[in-house]
């Protein structure tokens, strides 16, 4: 039996090895196994909560679409949308926010950190964000969910969300309630000019990250400028600690090769970093440079982009449309 798998991810522009790594490469993955139906939303409702220039947000939500399709994801069989196209979403996560409590959100650590000091300036819409994300999930009865640790928490609060509705309203397992599924030999990627930082996009130097859209002349000059350490590189896993720069290299490599951290340890064990980074970029380069030229060729075709996005919004509000008429039942719309 297989998956009903859905995720999303924000079109924040200039996607990087931290989002193919930890989110795009698991979604190929997840499509390639045989009976896994999957649906993949570029989350633009979300991306809203904070404020965004119109024609960037248009432009991201392009770019994260071609990113989709050059990795690998296949519109054909898997759906690809944009959350904005689908009404049910919103409409959903209205009648979602009428039966998840505050005292819920209140709990939501990613909140606290988004918003720091400036709670009473930030957006309704970041604070409810996550009775958003469950409407997402929900709304197409997804078995499985694919999370970084990050998101674990608002996965809890979609399965509570899931039970109050039904017990709320009395309809046993009407709204399923989803499973995180977390990568195995997947390293957290971190900036490459310090090793304790996420690698990220609002980073001002474009030198601590990979771009998805990087040369293969950028890619070899970032990892020789990459931070590391004055030791040799470490016989043994323990020998790690304290050294967060040559365990981002080394996790990097091993997500890339698919293997777990102790056999890139033993392969590199003693030698200097010069040496393996030159091993790291000749794997980057294989990975990311087909990516990167394909996600280029497809910007330049926004009426086949826009097509694709089209289509999977059409496919998703069959599914999605059937499931809010029913939840409007329920609730006596």
């Amino acid at each position: 039996m297989g998956k009903k798998i859905f995720s999303g991810v924000q079109p924040t522009g200039n996607l990087h090895l931290g989002n193919y790594l930890g989110a795009i490469k698991n979604f190929v993955d997840l499509q390639n196994e045989k009976e896994n139906q999957c649906i993949f939303c570029v989350v633009d409702l979300h991306a809203i909560t904070v404020k965004q220039d119109p024609k960037e947000l248009k432009k991201n939500i392009r770019e994260t679409a071609a990113t989709f399709i050059a990795s690998g994801i296949d519109p054909i069989n898997s759906i690809i949308f944009n959350q904005s196209m689908v009404p049910a979403h919103s409409e959903a996560a209205w009648i979602l926010s009428c039966v998840s409590r505050i005292g819920w959100l209140n709990r939501m650590t990613q909140f606290k950190e988004k918003a720091g000091k400036n709670k009473e300036k930030v957006s309704i819409g970041l604070y409810s964000y996550p009775v958003l994300m469950a409407a997402d999930i929900l709304l197409y009865d997804a078995s499985h969910v694919p999370v970084g640790d990050d998101q674990k928490q608002h996965l809890e609060l979609c399965r509570d969300i899931a039970q109050k509705f039904n017990n709320d309203f009395n309809a046993p397992d009407f709204l399923k309630s989803p499973e995180p599924l977390i990568q195995k030999e997947f390293s957290r990627i971190m900036s490459l000019k310090d090793g304790i930082k996420k690698m990220s996009k609002s980073d001002p130097s474009d030198l601590s990250r990979i771009n998805l859209t990087d040369s293969k002349d950028e890619i070899i000059n970032k990892i020789k400028k990459a931070k590391t350490d004055p030791l040799q590189l470490p016989k043994e896993t323990k020998d790690l600690i304290e050294r967060p720069e040559a365990e981002n290299l080394l996790g990097i490599y091993s997500s890339l090769k698919n293997q777990d951290l102790e056999k890139s340890i033993s392969e590199f064990s003693g030698k200097n970093f010069a040496e393996f980074k030159d091993k790291l970029s000749e794997i980057l380069i294989e990975k990311i440079e087909p990516i990167s030229e394909e996600i280029k060729k497809l910007l330049n075709d926004e009426k086949y982009l826009d097509k694709i996005l089209l289509e999977g919004s059409n496919k998703a509000s069959i599914i999605a449309s059937k499931k809010i008429k029913k939840i409007k039942e329920l609730v006596g719309f």
